[in-house]
């Protein structure tokens, strides 16, 4: 199979080490040639760099070049794939997502809700000029994006670039859960076929399937009712915050029974238990800092100082994974099922056109091949549309820069819903965002 040139944009990323070891894992899925890194902030990146330098000697030694720059043109010539994992604003911005709503009393999330909102219209900018300068170097890459929150980026992605078939939205949550489904019928979970619609963040798994047509999706059900649901994937299956959300996913099959639900559903479905479990002064941005970057900083500092892997226990995650055999799908025309986000096109066909869903697609050299869904029942269907018109005002308002259209936006928005609120929370998020937003009028 022929090697390919692989850029991460973001490389600073504390979720870098984990792709990195999923690269290793999958080498024969998708065979590097170069592997360079690319991000803006040159001491970040340089920690988790020359960590990567001990790991791919010891681990990849046939991998022929590893790089990181910060210099565009460097990073982004003669690449085959680019894997686009940034953050405008980095954590300190996203402890502001999360503090403005809560003390306001209502949800603070980083992707959902209000938080949701703020760090989409920072991402916009940033990804449009991104994807602009990729292109301005190799016209032909694959751009596999999964900036947060995706389902706003990618809506502004596909008005922007609406002729760029290379561009894919792809997001890690649907394979994660999928994992926690796999081990629970003692399957591998790239065994699994699933049925899925909705939208980022907000889908259903209609059914799931091995590659034999055998369906578990009672079995599924049956178990995580009367035994629990717990995450499962090495990122996360020891956080108890994510314990937490996938014991809420029980409550919420309980509750709709008819489907198996994403689990980031819980913060529409009850934002009101969800705002009241959050600490202000304790945000996931701050358990973040406090967590996985300082515990991913320190490996690199003994990694760095030692020259050496000794002792340090290092795995690969399912997010890097699944970003790589889609990648490799593409690349190399395998065909492979995964749930990825493409515009309808009828795909759902009772909901509006244009709205970026999210479904399985068989992914080919020439782009996603999404499977038709069809009709869906009429709760789903009020769900999705007042969302996608939550994501659409978004965007509306950054390309209008339209305070109206903010206001209207955080007003559909199941996790707040008061117009008064809807202002109060609005005005303190712009006044935070001052420098990252357009100016609204």
């Amino acid at each position: 199979m022929e090697k390919k040139n692989l850029v991460i944009v973001g490389g600073g990323s504390t979720y870098t080490l984990g792709i990195i070891m999923s690269l290793i894992e999958e080498k024969e899925t998708l065979p590097l040639r170069k592997l360079t890194f690319y991000d803006t902030d040159h001491a970040r990146q340089e920690k988790i760099a020359k960590a990567t330098e001990v790991i791919l000697r010891e681990k990849y030694p046939e991998l022929e070049e590893f790089k990181y720059t910060t210099d565009m043109e460097t990073a982004f010539t003669d690449i085959d794939v680019a894997f686009l994992q940034i953050r405008t604003g980095g954590l300190k911005m996203r402890e502001q997502d999360e503090q403005i709503p809560l003390r306001h009393g209502i949800l603070g999330q980083e992707t959902c809700g209000p938080g949701g909102m703020a760090y989409g219209m920072r991402s916009i900018p940033d990804m449009i000029e991104l994807i602009k300068d990729i292109r301005t170097y190799s016209e032909d890459a694959w751009i596999m994006n999964y900036t947060n929150p995706a389902a706003i980026v990618a809506e502004a992605l596909k008005r922007e670039f609406p002729e760029d078939r290379r561009v894919l939205n792809i997001c890690d949550m649907p394979i994660a859960i999928m994992k926690s489904y796999a081990d629970m019928l003692d399957k591998d979970v790239w065994d699994l076929v699933p049925g899925y619609f909705g939208l980022n963040h907000f889908g259903w798994f209609t059914k799931i399937e091995d590659k034999l047509g055998q369906d578990y999706t009672e079995v599924i059900k049956d178990k995580i009712v009367n035994e629990g649901f717990i995450p499962t994937d090495s990122e996360i299956a020891n956080d108890a915050s994510w314990q937490a959300t996938f014991a809420t996913a029980r409550k919420m099959l309980m509750d709709f029974p008819e489907y198996l639900p994403n689990t980031y559903l819980q913060y529409y479905f009850y934002p009101e238990d969800m705002a009241r479990k959050e600490d202000p002064d304790n945000t996931r941005a701050r358990q973040v800092i406090g967590g996985r970057q300082k515990r991913v900083h320190e490996t690199c500092d003994k990694i760095t100082g030692s020259q050496s892997l000794e002792g340090v226990e290092l795995t690969g995650d399912i997010h890097g994974a699944y970003m790589i055999r889609a990648a490799a799908s593409l690349i190399h025309h395998l065909n492979h099922i995964y749930i990825v986000m493409v515009k309808n096109d009828g795909i759902i066909s009772n909901i509006p056109e244009d709205a970026m869903v999210e479904v399985p697609a068989m992914l080919t050299k020439d782009g996603p091949k999404p499977f038709a869904v069809g009709e869906i029942p009429a709760f789903y269907k009020g769900l999705i549309e007042n969302q996608y018109a939550y994501e659409k005002l978004v965007v509306d308002a950054y390309y209008e820069q339209s305070y109206m259209k903010m206001l209207q936006a955080l007003t559909l928005n199941r996790t707040v819903t008061d117009v008064n609120m809807a202002k109060a929370v609005l005005d303190d998020l712009i006044e935070a965002n001052r420098g990252y937003w357009p100016e609204l009028k």
